[in-house]
Parts: structure tokens; sequence; C-alpha cells
């Protein structure tokens, strides 16, 4: 399988065929970008917004594959069939799956109720187990495939106010080694990338007090870029982490060290 990277053109001129969940802005969309700027054929799913410019791609982008919007929610295991199937007539089996789709309903556990603790465990633990179980199938087959989850340093951290977000999260991580014991023997990896604090809308809605609270907890003194991110995403779908699985990268500027 040949690396996700800006020069790197070994898989030919269609390259793989790579699916991102959540894809229609923020990390998604970033992680997006960046496997489209390496000439992958890139499908992204969203529930309600498409990502933009798709019609009128940035400059950086011109001549490379567009990316295909594809309506999914990952709460339905039908729509993420149907999913995968369109990509799959639009390209063929999905090499790379990138699951980052997820939501947040913050509150103290205290006032949670079932609604709020189901939707997000729901959407961000068992979301991922419906897209991943959807997509080794056609993995197992050709005895090889990428599967890079998108957790949280909260995960490992714990944050007050999100009870659900964490248990998700933290969930993710068993749930991806696990899987990378099953199917190693495959040709498969499974690794997750655990973002810290990410400058996207979810952390600039705290308010400025909150977000520089934040960013005093960072060794690197700065929130992370999405690109940050898709940075180690691309490391974990490349030929340079063929060796790598059941791996858990921080990307959180040494906010969690390493736990």
């Amino acid at each position: 399988m040949a690396p996700a990277s800006d020069s790197d053109d070994s898989e030919g001129e269609q390259g793989r065929v790579v699916l991102v969940t959540g894809g229609s802005r923020g990390i998604g969309l970033a992680c997006a970008r960046r496997f489209q700027a390496g000439g992958d054929r890139v499908a992204v799913t969203y529930r309600t917004t498409p990502p933009p410019d798709l019609a009128h791609p940035l400059p950086r982008f011109a001549g490379a594959p567009p990316l295909l919007p594809v309506v999914c929610d990952v709460t339905d295991a039908t729509a993420v069939d149907a999913a995968f199937a369109q990509v799959e007539e639009a390209w063929g089996p999905v090499e790379v799956v990138v699951a980052n789709a997820g939501i947040t309903q913050d509150m103290l556990l205290l006032r949670m109720g079932e609604e709020a603790w189901s939707e997000v465990i729901d959407t961000d633990l068992s979301g991922v187990y419906r897209t991943v179980r959807r997509g080794l199938k056609a993995m197992v087959r050709a005895h090889e495939g990428r599967i890079i989850i998108i957790s949280s340093v909260v995960g490992f951290l714990g944050s007050a106010g999100q009870v659900n977000y964490a248990a998700a999260k933290a969930g993710l991580v068993g749930l991806a080694r696990s899987l990378a014991r099953e199917v190693g023997s495959r040709g498969i990896t499974v690794n997750v990338v655990a973002p810290g604090m990410v400058d996207t809308d979810m952390i600039a809605s705290l308010g400025d007090q909150r977000v520089e609270q934040l960013r005093s907890m960072v060794p690197l003194g700065r929130a992370a870029t999405v690109d940050d991110v898709a940075g180690a995403v691309a490391f974990l779908a490349s030929a340079d982490a063929a060796y790598v699985t059941g791996a858990v990268l921080a990307v959180d500027g040494g906010l969690a060290m390493g736990l």
C-alpha cells in the first residue's frame, strides 16, 4: 500500500480509495484534503451539510480527484452500508477508512439524561463499530487495508461535563486494539489518533477565557491545527507505518504525555 503524501504517486494516477466519516469540516475535512492532495480518491460522509468548495476547489487541489460527498448517519447501519456501496460503485473497494464522525452533548453527569448519554455513545463509539465492520469486508478479501480511528485525549485525562464523550473515546482504544489483533494476519492495520486541544469551531465556542485556560495546560503552548491531526492520520495510512498497528498516536502538544 502506497503512502499518503503530497509527493508520492506510486499507486498510479488513480490512487487509493479512502472514506472519511464526518468529513464536511474540521479534522475530517482536513484529513480528506490531505489524502486528496496525495492523489487518492476520497469520499467524505456528512449528515446535513456537505463539504464546501466541491464545485470550486482551492488552487492547491487543482488537478486532484474531487471529493465525493456521501450522506450518512453512522447511527444507522443501513445508511453506513449504503454509503460504502455508493463509494464502491463509483471507485471500487475502500482501502483506507478514517472513522472520524462524532458529536458532543456536554453536561455534568447529574444533569445528563439517558438521551444525552445514548446519543453520544451511539454516534462516537457504536458508529465507529458500524463503520469499520462494514469497511473490513473488502479489506479482508484483499488482505490489506488501513483503519484509522479518531479518539481524543479526553478519553485518557477525563473532562468535567464530558462523561459520555470521554467514555466513548476511551472505548475506541479497546475497540481498535482488539480489532488489530483480529485482523493483523490479513495485512490490515488498525490505529488510533488522539487529538488534544484542536483549533476548531467547537473549541472557539467555549469562549476566550476557557480556551486560554486549556492552552495554558499544553506544554507546546498552542492548540493543534486540523492539519497537525491530518498529518498524523496520513502517516498511519502510509507505507512508512506498515508495521504500526494497535497504536495510539496522541496529537496533543504533550498535554497527556503518552497516557
